[in-house]
């Protein structure tokens, strides 16, 4: 099995290994996309069972990429269904671990800064959004964001450049 970063798969990793390697990812995604962890849950369920029903040989080499369109898919498909598509939410401060610092307040700095970064990420627009944390939360390429989006390369390109012109700004903006 390919380590956890590793965005392709091999036709022997299990069903199993691939729930345990991204089902956290996914839901993170999925509750961004929907607004709500148990409307996400069944979103990434449903993602699980659509892998289930694929040939090994129709996701080899990108099972990353793969459910993270379909889970893409799934969500729109449930945010429709309700008839309306609610802002991305900002995920609690305390969902990504933070290791020790010997540094006294260097902790607190640390998840102050964390906060301040994910509520300007929260205002930008949705689709810069889900390209910046696309990138910046699973590590996926211009070109997987662009598979999973449906959007061009260069336009994913543009859309990351802008977010992260504009998080300089506000944020340089932030600092006394």
């Amino acid at each position: 099995m390919k380590p956890p970063d590793s965005h392709a798969t091999t036709t022997g990793e299990t069903l199993s290994g691939a729930f345990a390697l991204h089902h956290a990812p996914l839901l993170r995604y999925a509750t961004r996309l929907v607004g709500d962890a148990d409307r996400a849950q069944d979103v990434v369920q449903d993602t699980f069972v659509r892998l289930m029903a694929q040939p090994a040989d129709k996701v080899d080499g990108h099972l990353v990429e793969w459910l993270f369109t379909v889970c893409r898919h799934r969500a729109v498909d449930v945010l429709r269904q309700e008839g309306r598509m609610k802002s991305l939410d900002a995920l609690p401060s305390d969902a990504l671990p933070i290791a020790a610092d010997p540094r006294p307040g260097a902790t607190l700095e640390r998840t102050e800064t964390h906060d301040a970064l994910l509520r300007l990420v929260d205002r930008l627009p949705p689709n810069q959004q889900e390209v910046v944390r696309l990138k910046f939360q699973n590590n996926f390429s211009y070109e997987e964001i662009s598979r999973i989006t449906a959007l061009s390369v260069s336009n994913v390109g543009f859309l990351l450049h802008t977010a992260l012109r504009r998080l300089r700004a506000d944020f340089a903006a932030l600092q006394p």
